[in-house]
């Protein structure tokens, strides 16, 4: 995928996130095991700071446990849903 593309140069200029910082973090979420509740923390805390949205411990927690005990997937869109729900 080409990182020069038009399509990301516009999201990254909505959103002021880097789209590298997405795809390698889709990466290391390909293999990652998600009911490992540090694995999920060390995510979430990743999502956190590419998306520039300061997650709360209480918002952190919850996250955690809904991924591990509800068995929800983790992907970028899920926390960022999460994120967005004040």
């Amino acid at each position: 995928m080409n990182m020069d593309n038009g399509f990301f140069k516009n999201i990254e200029k909505k959103t002021g996130v880097n789209m590298k910082d997405i795809f390698d973090l889709a990466n290391s979420l390909q293999n990652a095991n998600f009911k490992d509740e540090k694995t999920v923390r060390g995510v979430i805390r990743r999502v956190s700071q590419i998306a520039n949205k300061p997650v709360s411990k209480e918002m952190e927690d919850q996250i955690v446990r809904s991924i591990i005990n509800d068995g929800k997937q983790l992907d970028f869109n899920t926390i960022a849903n999460m994120m967005n729900k004040k």
